[in-house]
């Protein structure tokens, strides 16, 4: 299987490549190249086109994103470009090469939970109508909509996603942990929006089960067009940061964590409004994927061990 991915400079690239299977043919991009990248800017149509007929895949694994979800706002034709014009031009290029090559070509299009308003207050399925609040989240659907175009392609959704590797609140919160508790300051974070934390790197191991990695043809074939993944339970930002100081200090990151002061949505405005509850529903799709669920404290540990063995190297 040759798999095309984007995104590889990212956390979640960074995991899929650690994590890639045997006898996956892996051309990884990302943005800027740079050692072992091939350059690719998703917000150049036609450079994605290109290298869909140049390497010629099976899979495009379309794991980059425009993910500056306030920035969107002020930037609504890079956010687009990026997130629902790449996609867009995937799925048209992967038709064209499936045509002119007689084999089938598939897009992968990861996505997010921001496709949703929030307002239901449960998990959302994954036939749900999405209704985004913002315009990261509607050119995030628009990419769903693209991908799906192309027959036998999947999208998979996400929760809060986080590693041990790149920008995300996970780090933010360590660094922002040891700061506050050395000064003898408290650390403000929203307490009023619910998701789950999400590990890169469960979420890579979910990304190359949605391609039928580990699967039956059969049990591959049987897959539904929309997946949903993200760790198990549910936590607002202020349980997660908490978790993060807590369990900093046992994996010894941390001399001391901060003390954690809860502040609303309202305290703390921003410019994109942000689903105040995006818990997404995972049931069938673990039980297609063949995946168990991990609870996010669990999987949170497994990330700070990480961590913590990158700062003894």
């Amino acid at each position: 299987m040759k798999v095309l991915l984007t995104g590889a400079a990212g956390q979640l690239g960074r995991a899929l490549i650690a994590s890639r299977p045997l006898g996956v043919d892996l051309v990884a991009t990302s943005r800027n190249g740079g050692s072992g990248l091939v350059a690719l800017d998703l917000a150049d149509s036609a450079a994605c086109r290109e290298a869909v007929l140049e390497h010629r895949p099976d899979w495009v694994l379309n794991a980059g994103a425009y993910t500056a979800v306030d920035r969107a706002e002020s930037e609504p034709e890079l956010a687009m470009a990026v997130n629902a014009g790449a996609p867009a031009a995937f799925a048209a290029a992967l038709a064209e090469l499936a045509f002119a090559a007689a084999k089938t070509c598939r897009l992968l299009q990861v996505s997010t939970d921001f496709v949703f308003n929030g307002a239901q207050g449960s998990p959302y399925k994954p036939e749900q109508a999405v209704d985004p609040l913002g315009v990261y989240g509607a050119s995030k659907a628009a990419g769903e909509t693209a991908a799906l175009q192309l027959p036998g392609s999947r999208v998979l959704r996400m929760g809060w996603v986080y590693g041990p590797v790149g920008k995300n609140f996970c780090l933010t919160m360590l660094r922002l942990h040891g700061l506050k508790a050395a000064a003898g300051e408290a650390l403000g974070v929203i307490a009023d929006q619910v998701g789950c934390p999400t590990s890169t790197l469960t979420l890579a191991a979910s990304c190359w089960r949605a391609l039928g990695v580990g699967l039956e043809p059969a049990e591959a074939a049987a897959l539904p067009q929309v997946l949903h993944w993200s760790d198990a339970g549910a936590a607002s930002w202020y349980d997660f940061a908490l978790a993060i100081g807590e369990l900093g200090v046992e994996a010894g990151l941390l001399d001391d964590a901060a003390q954690v002061q809860p502040l609303t949505t309202a305290e703390y405005p921003t410019p994109a409004q942000r689903p105040s509850y995006c818990l997404l529903d995972c049931t069938t799709s673990r039980a297609a994927l063949g995946l168990e669920a991990l609870h996010w404290r669990q999987a949170l540990q497994e990330v700070l061990t990480q961590v913590a063995d990158q700062v003894v190297a």
